[in-house]
Parts: structure tokens; sequence; C-alpha cells
């Protein structure tokens, strides 16, 4: 089930959006001001986020630059009532991937939002190499140098999450939503050993990791 913020401070089209993308089969969540945006983007793990332009706190465009400035990289479609092409152009540059104008059917969005969360579709690979490991994803095997090294399920699915989102910073809250499940309650120390018991199993020199590393402040990125 994909999760969808929806930041919209028109309570009616906000609600109305919400009741319609839930009976979609989506998880989504509202809010209606900026700067609230922002800080549900960076605790929570959405798959997509839904962004009016004229919103409270700090609009759709200073919303759009701080996250991709955070390194989160969900597919934003941006929404508007203005239809100069100025405006779609700075929505486009400051980081959106899409831009629907006022009024707009919901069918529309509806296909906008399949469209882009098919571009972002990072499956898991049923196989996949960096430097001298190779994960079968299939088998549940992990190989360092041919040999096969022991690695638990939970390990298997951090390394897949890492995996999948290759390139891009991932928070502790997005891994906890990932791997643990949304709503487990376990804290950020939990997630640290287990990026550290996982930088023992495919890191040449753990103190010093390579392709697992910490981002200062935000969480991990694989550069695998």
């Amino acid at each position: 089930m994909a999760r969808i913020l929806v930041v919209e401070d028109e309570q009616r089209l906000a609600l109305g959006l919400q009741d319609d993308l839930t009976l979609e089969g989506y998880d989504v969540q509202v809010t209606g001001d900026g700067i609230d945006a922002i800080r549900l983007a960076r605790e929570q793990q959405f798959d997509l986020l839904i962004l009016d332009v004229m919103l409270p706190g700090k609009d759709g465009f200073e919303v759009c630059r701080a996250l991709r400035r955070d390194g989160l990289r969900m597919p934003i479609i941006m929404l508007t009532a203005r239809s100069e092409e100025s405006q779609k152009v700075l929505g486009l540059e400051v980081g959106a991937d899409d831009y629907v104008t006022k009024p707009f059917s919901p069918r529309e969005l509806r296909a906008r939002i399949k469209a882009a969360l098919r571009r972002a579709g990072g499956e898991t690979p049923e196989s996949y190499r960096f430097g001298d490991v190779e994960v079968d994803f299939v088998r549940c095997e992990l190989r360092q140098g041919g040999r096969r090294v022991e690695a638990t399920a939970l390990e298997f699915k951090l390394l897949g999450a890492f995996i999948r989102h290759r390139g891009h910073t991932l928070s502790r809250a997005a891994l906890l939503d990932e791997v643990w499940g949304h709503g487990t309650f376990v804290t950020d120390r939990v997630v640290d050993t287990h990026v550290t018991n996982l930088r023992k199993i495919i890191e040449p020199q753990p103190g010093e990791p390579r392709y697992l590393v910490s981002v200062r402040g935000m969480g991990y990125r694989f550069d695998g």
C-alpha cells in the first residue's frame, strides 16, 4: 500500500482527496500547513506527496525545495490554481515531478499518481552485486568473495531497503517504516545497531564504511 501525504489547506478539497485516494487503496495523510508538511515528510516514509502551491507557513515551492535539499526523493505532484507556464517551470525547477492545474478531475490526478509511482517504483532485484558481495534475494543468500556469509532475515530486509533506494539518503524513521513496519515502536538506537551489524557483513573495513555511509543529522545512504 503506497503512502501519500496530501498537503492542501482547502479543507474541503483535502478531505475529498483523502476519501478518493483511500478508496483507491492508498494510505493517505493530510496536512494544510507547509511547515508541518516538511516535518511529516522528514519523520515518516511517504511514497508520494500531493503538494499545493499556496500554503500557510511555507508555500509549496519552499516545501519542495527543502525536501529535495534534505535528499528526500519521493515523487511530488504540485497543485495550483495558476496556469501560467512560469509557475509550472518554477515547480519543476525546485524538484517537483509533475504539475496539475486546478480545477482537475480526480481521474486525471489518479492517473498522474499511478504514473509517478510507477516511475519511482524501485523493486528489490532478484540478485544484486557490489564490490565482492553478491546478494540473492530469491534464495536469501549472501556471499562475499564467493563465500557464503550468514545474515538474519531482518538484515536481508534492511539491505533490500538500501538497495531499492540506492544513492538516496534514508532517515531512521524511513527505515523503521519500511523494514520494521509503520507504527512499530523501535528506537533509533536499534536501527543504528542493525546498520552496524550489516556493515560488519558487507564492508571490507566496517569502521570506515565504503558502501553503507552515514549522512550526518539525516540517516544513511547506500552507495553500492
